[in-house]
């Protein structure tokens, strides 16, 4: 996307408020001042698997209109589909099924929701499975979603992880061109996950995804460490990230992802929204407009 920088539009993850009811969570985040929810299908917060899907979306849906919050899903819940291993199994496995049906239903549930984006990422390669069968599962995996996205209209992104088969930009860059481009597999950025393992700048990465970016997520880290830390408490240069945010004239949600910060979840949120709209007013002198 680009255009006149201009105000960027914030939300809250659900994974950083598990111990709230979801209609507690958005009603929260909206009295703060949040724009929107990137929103974790979990056992606690809209279960994909739970009875009634279609019933409780639509219920979700009339909740985030009431409240006008946008939201993107997300899709990285650690035990959703086994009780006994985090994130498995992923796209890589033997028996992918799972992760493909959970990925369908987000892509439904994001149709539902009027959704910006439905975010999910590559996963672990599994020991005893070699790079070039995972990527072939993962090429396979991805474009059968990407083209159940098409039909639904929903926006598919992936999220370069640390430690997983995609885990930089140019991993993505490298998937998206043998999905079928950008425009049928774009990306999620972690601006952390920048700080963390790539090798430039959290704002450099922005300037390099442009127009290809469909969703941000926004937590501080450090170099070589992969741990989300509330914002201030890093190294990420949120100013500046912001700054790039706004240059290349991204309209997306971006919004604060602290999965192991819900103990203290409605005062993080509130913090989060605090510091991201100081370092917003800190980037205005270098575009020339006022934001709030």
């Amino acid at each position: 996307m680009s255009g006149t920088p201009g105000r960027l539009r914030f939300g809250y993850g659900t994974n950083g408020l598990a111990d709230l009811r979801l209609a507690d969570a958005l009603g929260l985040l909206a009295d703060l001042g949040y724009d929107g929810v990137a929103l974790t299908l979990d056992h606690m917060h809209l279960d994909p698997f739970g009875p009634d899907l279609a019933g409780r979306t639509a219920a979700v849906a009339r909740r985030l209109a009431a409240l006008d919050l946008a939201v993107v899903v997300e899709t990285g819940a650690r035990y959703v589909l086994d009780p006994r291993r985090k994130h498995r199994p992923s796209l890589l496995d033997d028996e992918p099924e799972p992760r493909l049906e959970l990925l369908r239903r987000a892509v439904r549930v994001g149709a539902d929701l009027g959704a910006e984006a439905v975010s999910f990422w590559s996963g672990i390669r599994p020991s005893g499975v070699d790079r070039a069968l995972a990527w072939r599962r993962l090429v396979r995996g991805s474009g059968e979603i990407a083209d159940l996205a098409a039909r639904q209209g929903v926006r598919l992104a992936l999220e370069p992880e640390p430690g997983m088969l995609v885990e930089t930009v140019s991993a993505w860059e490298a998937l998206a061109a043998e999905v079928g481009g950008p425009d049928r597999l774009g990306l999620t950025l972690d601006i952390g996950h920048c700080r963390c393992l790539e090798p430039r700048s959290e704002a450099d990465c922005v300037r390099r995804a442009g127009d290809r970016l469909a969703n941000v997520q926004l937590d501080d880290m450090r170099r070589g460490a992969h741990e989300h830390l509330p914002l201030g408490d890093g190294e990420v240069d949120l100013a500046a990230a912001l700054l790039a945010l706004r240059e290349t004239g991204y309209r997306g949600l971006a919004s604060v992802e602290l999965p192991r910060h819900s103990y203290a979840g409605p005062q993080l949120a509130a913090r989060s929204l605090a510091a991201l709209r100081a370092a917003e007013a800190a980037a205005e002198p270098a575009v020339g407009v006022v934001t709030r």
